[in-house]
C-alpha cells in the first residue's frame, strides 16, 4: 500500500456548491457566488479565436495579461503575479512562505479554503474569532507571534460579506511587523461601495509586507477558466511566480480575462445590476424579520446556528441552492431576479 502525507487522514474535502432541483423541475444555484450573467460577446469571440490556438502551449509568462492587468491598476508587470484562481495564488503565496514551525493567521469564520491550503503548505493555522461578523482586526494583531509569517484578511469576507474599513486597517498595520506579509484577499473588489473601505492597493504601494490578491471569476464572470493574480512588492511577486507548475494559466483563460479587461465599462454596468439586486433581496429578508448584517459582496449571509442545514434543505425543495456552514449559517448568492425571489419565497415560508 502507498504511504501518503499523515496530514491528509485530518484533512477535509473542500466542498463546493452544489445544484439542487425541485419536484417542479426548478433549479437556482445561489451556492457558488457566481456571476449570474454569461460572457460578453466579445469574450466569446476571443475564447474562440484562442480555441483555434490551443495545439500550442499557453504564454507561460502570460505576458499580454501581466501587462493588461499592470496597465489597469497602473503598476509595473514585474509587480503581477498570475495563478489559476485566487484560491491557486493563495496557495503559491503559502508555498512562497510556509515550513514547518510557521503560522498562518486569520479570522474565522472566513475563506474556507485557507486552513486546507495551510495544512497542505505544512504551516500552522491560527485562527481569531469574527466580532459582529467581521474581521476583529485588533485581536488579529494581538496573535501576531514571532512564528507568524502570514496573516490573510478577506475583504469584503466570504462568508459574511462584511468589511473592514479604513482606520481599523491602518491601525491594524501599523501594528503587524514590517516582516509578516498582510494579503488582502479582494475577490469581491468590485462589490464594494462603502466609500470607507479602501482600496488595499493603496497599502500595497506605500508598505513592501503587504500584497493583494484578485480574481476574474467573480465580477468578471469567468469562473469556468480560473484566472487570479496577485499585486505585491517586486520581492513578493518574484517569489509567488516561483511556485506554480509550469503553464498553470491555460490559453483560453489568458485571452478570455484580457478581454475581460477591455470590456470592463460593459462589466462594470453587470455589476451594478448586482449590486441593486443585492439590495433588494437584503431589504426584502430584513423586512420579513430576518437578521443579515451589511455586505458589500454579491452574497448575503444568514447565521441560522443548528438551524443551518434544515434550512438549506428548504430551499433545495423551491430548487434553490444555497452554501450551508453546518451550525454557523449560510451564504446565498446574489443570481438574476427570478433566483433571488425563489430564495425569497423559500426563506419567507421557513418555519421560524
Amino acid at each position: 500500500m502507498p504511504r501518503f502525507r499523515s496530514i491528509l487522514e485530518t484533512m477535509p474535502t473542500y466542498k463546493p456548491g452544489k445544484t439542487v432541483v425541485s419536484p417542479e423541475g426548478k433549479s437556482y444555484k445561489l451556492s457558488s457566488n457566481e456571476s449570474p450573467y454569461g460572457p460578453l460577446p466579445s469574450v466569446v469571440e476571443a475564447i474562440a479565436k484562442a480555441a483555434t490556438e490551443i495545439n500550442r502551449y499557453p504564454d507561460p509568462g502570460a505576458t499580454r495579461l501581466t501587462e493588461a492587468i499592470a496597465e489597469r491598476l497602473d503598476v509595473p508587470p514585474g509587480h503581477v503575479a498570475l495563478g489559476a484562481g485566487s484560491v491557486a495564488v493563495a496557495a503559491q503565496i503559502l508555498e512562497a512562505v510556509a515550513e514547518p514551525g510557521v503560522e498562518v493567521l486569520y479570522a474565522w469564520r472566513s475563506f474556507e479554503a485557507y486552513p486546507l491550503l495551510a495544512d497542505l503548505a505544512g504551516a500552522t493555522s491560527v485562527t481569531v474569532p469574527l466580532r459582529d461578523e467581521t474581521h476583529d482586526l485588533e485581536a488579529m494583531a494581538d496573535a501576531v507571534t514571532p512564528r507568524t509569517r502570514l496573516i490573510f484578511v478577506c475583504n469584503p469576507n466570504n462568508p459574511t460579506g462584511t468589511v473592514c474599513r479604513k482606520a481599523e486597517i491602518e491601525r491594524f498595520l501599523d501594528r503587524v511587523p514590517e516582516d509578516v506579509l498582510v494579503v488582502f484577499d479582494e475577490a469581491y473588489r468590485e462589490y464594494v461601495r462603502d466609500a470607507d473601505v479602501p482600496d488595499a492597493l493603496v497599502y500595497y504601494r506605500e508598505r513592501p509586507n503587504v500584497a493583494v490578491l484578485r480574481t476574474f471569476s467573480k465580477a468578471y464572470g469567468l469562473a469556468g477558466l480560473r484566472v487570479g493574480y496577485l499585486i505585491g512588492q517586486e520581492p513578493v511577486a518574484a517569489a509567488v511566480r516561483k511556485t506554480p507548475p509550469p503553464f498553470s494559466i491555460n490559453h483560453l483563460a489568458q485571452a478570455a480575462a484580457v478581454a475581460s479587461l477591455q470590456a470592463e465599462d460593459e462589466l462594470m454596468a453587470r455589476v451594478e445590476s448586482v449590486i441593486k439586486e443585492r439590495s433588494r433581496v437584503r431589504e426584502a429578508l430584513i423586512a420579513d424579520g430576518w437578521t443579515v448584517p451589511p455586505t458589500e459582496a454579491n452574497f448575503v449571509w444568514l447565521r441560522l446556528g443548528e438551524r443551518t442545514t434544515a434550512f438549506a434543505e428548504h430551499c433545495a425543495g423551491y430548487g434553490v441552492a444555497v452554501r450551508p456552514f453546518a451550525g454557523e449559517g449560510v451564504r446565498v448568492s446574489i443570481g438574476d431576479p427570478e433566483a433571488n425571489d425563489a430564495f425569497l419565497a423559500a426563506a419567507r415560508s421557513f418555519p421560524r
